[in-house]
């Protein structure tokens, strides 16, 4: 029994197969119109009836196949030759990882307090090389900038530190 629903199944896949392949060509009406300049214009849509200048283009017949389905997925299977390390050595990399964060955090801090303090509240003191207004108001919206990376970079450098193990 469960034969002959296994071989109905392949025959309804193969023809289901085979109506792909044989599937009618795509169609459309294409016209090549020019204009009083000489210049041609091609559209999908019929021109309107008053325009002489226009005529339908012969284009050979597309055939469209669909893609081919992609093949199904496998969980990734975990390799048996893969080394492993043992929970002391890897808590000691965690350890100097979780270090370097918490430095890269500090310079970071460090950096932004120093932005700020330069920033005042989006009233910085203007510079001697700065006569020309516009230089200010560029080494303004740089610290701006540069605020807001920092920012941006201490809520990155908490989130990795957050996620590492205790």
């Amino acid at each position: 029994m469960i034969g002959i629903e296994l071989t109905r199944m392949r025959a309804a896949a193969l023809a289901a197969a085979c109506t792909a392949l044989w599937c009618a060509p795509a169609q459309a009406q294409i016209w090549r119109c020019e204009n009083s300049d000489g210049v041609v214009e091609y559209s999908n849509s019929r021109p309107a009836r008053d325009r002489k200048d226009c005529r339908q283009v012969d284009l050979p017949n597309l055939t469209t196949i669909p893609a081919p389905a992609p093949p199904p997925t496998q969980r990734a299977q975990p390799r048996q030759d893969f080394p492993r390390v043992d929970s002391s050595t890897q808590r000691a990399r965690d350890a100097e990882r979780r270090q370097i964060l918490e430095n890269e955090l500090r310079k970071e801090e460090e950096r932004l307090a120093a932005l700020e303090a330069e920033y005042k509240g989006g009233e910085p003191d203007r510079l001697g090389s700065e006569r020309n207004y516009q230089k200010y108001l560029d080494r303004v919206e740089r610290l701006k900038v540069d605020i807001t990376r920092a920012e941006a970079n201490v809520a990155s450098i908490r989130r990795e530190i957050d996620a590492l193990p205790r």
